[in-house]
């Protein structure tokens, strides 16, 4: 099947295909004016090579970090911005945290935020202030140019994309919801448990997260008076809250 027939929907040897083949030539549309971030030079190296060679969307501007891409935006006026999740200056949640942005400033630019976290909270946070010109997709479809193309046309046209590995896990999720002691939790607490369960102090987690310690204790406060963790002196509740993540996080 030809590109051309992915675009129109049509399939080899369908009514509309040979309709289409008759009908006058339909005005050229110019490319989607893509905006790339990523603080990995073989990230945008790949994604220069997958956009080469066609004629549906152009690289107007590269960019490796947070502030560069705000400036990029303003100079290349892109229809859709692909990021990266994390980059400098801030290490956190960046490409989240400009699509945020964008939704206030721009609401006309799509966002495919790329990631090597197969992690639903991510996707939902992207998504938590409205779905539209929004796709999350995991960095592992940089190989398959076509699935990129769609899901750039997808959020330049108003549409929203998840990859399929998010959406598998979402609904695995849902479906342990109503029993699972950490449905009480909220994205943040449980991105801070993740890390309590992999041994981080409260101050490394406030370095990684770029929260106040403050901030961290009266997280972890929460999250221990949400799974009924008792202050006990012959027991970690630390401890506890780790057992319980990570027994509902075995592969």
């Amino acid at each position: 099947m030809s590109e051309t027939q992915l675009q129109s929907g049509a399939g080899p040897g369908s009514a509309v295909s040979s309709v289409a083949a008759w009908a006058p030539p339909q005005p050229r549309r110019r490319p989607i004016r893509l905006v790339v971030a990523d603080d990995s030079y073989l990230i945008r190296e790949s994604l220069r090579h997958a956009f080469a060679d066609q004629d549906r969307a152009a690289i107007v501007g590269v960019c490796s970090d947070g502030q560069a891409l705000e400036t990029a935006i303003e100079e290349c006026r892109p229809d859709v911005v692909m990021t990266d999740i994390r980059m400098p200056p801030s290490g956190g949640e960046e490409g989240i945290q400009a699509a945020a942005r964008l939704r206030e400033t721009h609401p006309e630019i799509g966002v495919v935020v790329l990631s090597q976290y197969a992690e639903p909270a991510y996707a939902v946070a992207l998504l938590q202030s409205g779905t539209s010109r929004r796709a999350y997709l995991l960095k592992e479809r940089l190989s398959h140019r076509g699935e990129l193309l769609q899901a750039i046309e997808a959020v330049a046209s108003g549409g929203s994309v998840i990859d399929p590995t998010i959406v598998e896990l979402l609904i695995e999720t849902r479906g342990r919801a109503e029993t699972s002691p950490l449905a009480g939790l909220t994205a943040r607490e449980l991105e801070l448990l993740a890390l309590i369960a992999q041994g981080k102090s409260n101050p490394a987690i406030a370095e990684l997260l770029v929260l106040t310690k403050r901030a961290v204790e009266k997280h972890v406060n929460s999250i221990f008076f949400k799974l009924g963790l008792p202050d006990a002196q012959y027991v970690s509740r630390r401890v506890m809250a780790a057992l319980i993540f990570l027994s509902e996080h075995e592969c």
